[in-house]
């Protein structure tokens, strides 16, 4: 029997039912450590034999596809794929497929909460109230504050429409300039809208050069004070000069849901004062989760000549 092997978090610690097309078409499932990330040692212990992978955004490399013997196609369930050695699998003839805006709806809400509560100081008021006092911090609001976008895909269209109707000024940065679908957005270089904007949401893949897109010399162009917001991916911004930036108070507070490693054990980032975290959650809805496993299952039957409609 042909083995899929199955990878992400969210599906081994909790297999939902959309797996089940997987199996009723004649598949045996494999699944690494249930809710934790896979380590190169357990990938290239269960990879070998797999014909197909549904992945998640655990880190693949090129040992890890060369011990993919029989491996035709990586599904992974969601957007982002630069986990993957792409030369690697080119060479080797694997397909891989992605879960094109399945969770966009998920990640662009997590964004929008985040922006509102660094703007409105929710978790340190909310902790001080557990803690028995009564804090009051003064906020900002978003009406009249101008929000810069990186990235006007579903997601980032998704947090500026939420900006919008909130009634910020938007600034968008996103050299394909897609089409604004009526929002009242002002198109602008990624320098100009560092420059202008008092927020910054990444939603954007990282440079193909490795390099950060925001380095010391671009986060020191935003205005003091401002909040990022990161919940794109973590090599968007440069670690040591955020760290250095936060420290200085030049940004007021860091709000991210991916790190470098995860979780993120011994990184001074996650407990940063000016940090607000979550843990890589942002696709972790009922909705999410649901519509990006049932576009990876559909991929893989696709790609496996296996008929897309089996359902026993």
């Amino acid at each position: 029997m042909d083995r899929i092997l199955v990878t992400p978090r969210s599906l081994t610690s909790a297999p939902p039912p959309a797996l089940d097309r997987l199996v009723k078409a004649g598949f045996e499932l494999v699944f690494s450590t249930p809710g934790a990330t896979p380590s190169e040692a357990e990938l290239l212990r269960l990879v070998p034999g797999c014909v197909g992978w549904l992945a998640g955004v655990e880190p693949v490399s090129e040992a890890v596809i060369v011990a993919a013997d029989r491996l035709r196609i990586i599904s992974r369930n969601g957007t982002g794929a630069d986990n993957l050695p792409h030369a690697a699998l080119t060479a080797r003839g694997i397909k891989v497929a992605r879960a094109m805006g399945a969770n966009a709806t998920g990640v662009a809400e997590l964004a929008v909460g985040l922006i509102l509560s660094a703007c409105r100081h929710i978790p340190e008021t909310a902790a001080g109230i557990h803690s028995g006092g009564w804090p009051r911090l003064k906020g900002r609001e978003i009406e009249g504050t101008t929000v810069g976008i990186v990235g006007l895909g579903a997601i980032g269209h998704r947090v500026a429409r939420a900006m919008d109707a909130l009634g910020a000024r938007l600034l968008v940065h996103d050299p394909f300039r897609p089409d604004p679908k009526g929002l009242n957005i002002e198109f602008t270089d990624l320098v100009g809208l560092l420059e202008r904007a008092e927020i910054v949401s990444l939603h954007c893949p990282a440079p193909e050069n490795g390099c950060p897109l925001l380095d010391a010399e671009a986060l020191a162009r935003l205005p003091r004070g401002a909040i990022l917001v990161n919940t794109a991916r973590a090599n968007l911004v440069g670690a040591e000069a955020l760290l250095a930036a936060l420290d200085e108070g030049r940004i007021g507070t860091y709000a991210t849901d991916v790190f470098a490693v995860e979780p993120p054990a011994g990184d001074r980032l996650a407990t940063h004062h000016r940090v607000l975290a979550t843990s890589h959650i942002g696709a972790l809805t009922d909705g999410s989760v649901a519509r990006a496993t049932e576009a990876a299952v559909e991929n893989l039957l696709l790609a496996l000549h296996a008929p897309a409609d089996a359902t026993g």
